[in-house]
């Protein structure tokens, strides 16, 4: 009965936290965010404090760094190349990651970001018949070279090289947005404790009743799981290497049966960085490709009553990629706003500002659950 009792208040002071969010009380949660905030940096601080040793050699290298930076000499081309090396790797990166949290909403990066540029570039590689046009980063668009190339000799493979680069630190922010399921998982394990995680506490309840499931949903995780339990390293590669929205249940799974970091990182690295971005750079280059584009549109229009609607807006969207296409960005050409363009603008804000909303949310009710657990033990040495 007592143990009963227990869980019921866990629930319902779970479902208290999940009410914590800023459309219902925007007060509490802005405070339990800045509280949260607080606490975060001081115990940030106390663990650079502890590993101060390293800390000093960092800010070390990072002056040495800037000193680099900022005294003039004949370094300076190689100082601006590797600056804008750094900071477009650390761009799709950084966006790898935020695809693994879904911005808040599942919404993965690579429709938002990777899709649409290995699309732009295999558009313009069909359009220039060449992949000659600037390295990354690009300037606000890409500018077909001036000098002519004969017409089909561009080749599947030269795209693939073109955006290999990007599609593979896309690759790798995803593999490493991957870890905090494997390390929530292996703490937990290590120190015993229960962590107030839903997909951790769905994974426990899965191994509970294992030989009971029935449902396609349990038996596919189970069979995730018993790959990676079993197999090890190739196991987690296989998972790796294919769109598998089960692969948090992975992570999860090599933390609490203690798989060494460099297995299952080493192998969430090859699977996402190298494999899986190969056959999604193959997808969107085919799907792109000049003939198959054409016939899409010509599709869209064949649509009874709504068709030529729909296709005037498409067909001026790739005409305007063509224009700029061949033109120089001073040449005084018009820049014209479609509304695809402007959709995918808006989209993109309307996500962004809902990933803010999401951590403020998400950091509130972080604090609450602090509040909670404080209560428990305080309970319990009464």
């Amino acid at each position: 009965f007592a143990d009963s009792s227990l869980s019921e208040r866990k629930r319902r002071d779970r479902e208290e936290r999940l009410n914590i969010v800023l459309w219902r009380k925007p007060l509490v949660t802005l405070q339990y965010f800045f509280l949260e905030t607080l606490i975060n940096l001081k115990e940030w601080t106390i663990k650079l404090w502890h590993r101060r040793s390293i800390l000093v050699s960092f800010l070390l290298t990072l002056a040495v760094l800037t000193a680099a930076y900022y005294v003039e000499g004949t370094h300076q081309q190689y100082v601006r190349y590797m600056e804008k090396k750094f900071f477009w790797c650390a761009y799709w990166v950084g966006l790898g990651i935020l695809s693994s949290v879904g911005l808040g909403t599942g919404l993965h990066t690579f429709l938002l970001y990777l899709g649409p540029h290995i699309a732009s570039v295999t558009l313009a590689a069909y359009e220039c018949n060449s992949v000659n046009f600037p390295e990354p980063p690009y300037p606000d668009q890409i500018i077909c070279p001036e000098e002519e190339a004969t017409e089909g000799s561009i080749s599947l493979w030269a795209i693939i090289s073109k955006v290999r680069l990007e599609a593979c630190m896309w690759g790798a922010g995803t593999a490493i947005g991957e870890l905090p399921p494997y390390f929530m998982a292996r703490a937990a394990r290590l120190s015993g404790a229960e962590p107030d995680d839903e997909e951790y506490q769905e994974f426990e309840e899965m191994l509970e009743h294992a030989e009971t499931a029935q449902d396609f949903a349990s038996r596919a995780k189970l069979a995730v799981q018993n790959l990676v339990q079993k197999v090890g390293f190739f196991g987690i590669l296989a998972c790796a290497s294919i769109p598998n929205p089960l692969f948090d249940l992975a992570g999860i799974t090599c933390g609490h049966f203690l798989v060494p970091f460099w297995t299952f990182f080493g192998a969430t690295l090859i699977g996402k960085a190298v494999i899986k971005m190969h056959i999604q750079k193959l997808f969107v280059i085919i799907t792109f490709s000049k003939h198959i584009v054409e016939q899409m549109v010509s599709l869209i229009g064949a649509i009874p009553s709504i068709g030529p609607s729909l296709q005037k807006p498409f067909q001026e969207y790739l005409e305007a990629q063509r224009i700029k296409l061949h033109h120089k960005a001073d040449s005084g050409v018009p820049q014209g706003e479609n509304w695809l363009s402007w959709m995918f603008e808006k989209l993109v804000i309307v996500m962004v500002c809902y990933f803010i909303l999401s951590i403020i949310n998400s950091m509130a009710q972080s604090y609450a659950k602090r509040l909670q657990q404080k209560m428990y033990s305080e309970e319990k040495t009464k």
